[in-house]
Order: structure tokens, then sequence, then C-alpha cells
């Protein structure tokens, strides 16, 4: 498979609504949680007020790259950063002005564990350093993807323990730029 890194267009709208919707699903069937349809819906919403972010302000309010496997044309995964979640900014509680949030770090189920995850996170940040940023963050409420962040950024700089119910823990990462994976 020969691998696209690219800026959303207005066209990928519908196909990233889908994307969005199918990986989102797929994430809450794994997480155990998928009867928690109005959570699902509502992040759904957020990744779509995202993209709509991006394309209106031509990345200056949040700012995605597409995977996108060049022979069939469709989006296998997605990535940005934009500015810290009500959660990261009442936890941090410093200026994070300077410090983006990474997110909406989603690869399609059936090209998962093929690295592609790690190639979003490696293009996100060279952007960052790019753009002069001198720190981001990153959270996770999920399990498995706690998990891999673990694997990548280490121990989490918090934890808040049973955020999301008994055992369910939510994390935030917070690291200088350059950051080498």
């Amino acid at each position: 498979m020969k691998l696209l890194m690219r800026r959303p267009q207005q066209s990928d709208i519908q196909a990233l609504h889908q994307f969005f919707f199918h990986v989102i699903q797929d994430t809450y069937a794994k997480e155990g949680i998928a009867e928690l349809v109005d959570d699902q819906q509502h992040e759904w919403e957020m990744k779509k007020k995202y993209i709509a972010m991006d394309l209106e302000s031509h990345g200056e309010k949040r700012f995605f790259w597409l995977a996108v496997d060049e022979e069939s044309n469709e989006i296998i995964g997605t990535i940005e950063y934009g500015e810290a979640n009500k959660i990261i900014q009442q936890t941090i509680k410093e200026d994070l002005s300077d410090c983006p949030e990474i997110g909406t770090v989603f690869v399609h189920p059936d090209y998962q564990n093929r690295g592609i995850g790690t190639l979003l996170v490696q293009k996100i940040l060279r952007t960052l350093e790019k753009q002069k940023k001198s720190s981001f963050c990153l959270d996770s409420g999920y399990k498995q993807a706690q998990v891999i962040w673990q694997k990548k950024f280490g121990h989490p700089d918090f934890i808040l323990e049973h955020f999301w119910g008994t055992n369910n823990h939510h994390m935030i990462w917070k690291r200088a730029l350059p950051f080498q994976l």
C-alpha cells in the first residue's frame, strides 16, 4: 500500500464524516462502551466541527493531516491539532496558548497496527516544530489508546482517576518540542 499524507479538502467532507463515525463506533465497541450512543454522537459532532474549523480557517483554528491510500483514494487515518480542550486546560492550569492539543488520531480499523498512527504523529510533530511551537499536549480516556500513548510518550503528567467511571481514568500528557518518538 502506498500512503499519501495530505491536507483535507472540501471534497473530503462526506468521506471524513463517515470515517469519523466508523472509527468512533469501532472504538466504543472495542472499549466495551458501545451502549454510550449519546457520547458517540457528541464525539462525532465534535470531529465534524473540527474539520469544518480547519477548512474555514485554512488551518488556523484546527489543522488536520489525512493519511490516504493512494491506490483506492480512501481516507485511512487522521490527526489534527488545535486549542487544548477544557479538560486539559482545567487540569494543567497554565497558559497553553503555545501548547496545542494533538487529537483525532484515528486509523481505520482495517489498517490499524501497521504504523500509520505513528507516521501521523511524526507528521504532526514535524508540523508543530516548523511552526515554532514549544510544546504539545494530548489526552485520552480510551484504555487502548492510553497503552499506545504511554509507549510513545511515557507516563502521563496527569491521571484523573475514575474520571469516566470506576477504573476508567483520563490521562493527559504535555511534552516539549522537539520530541522524538
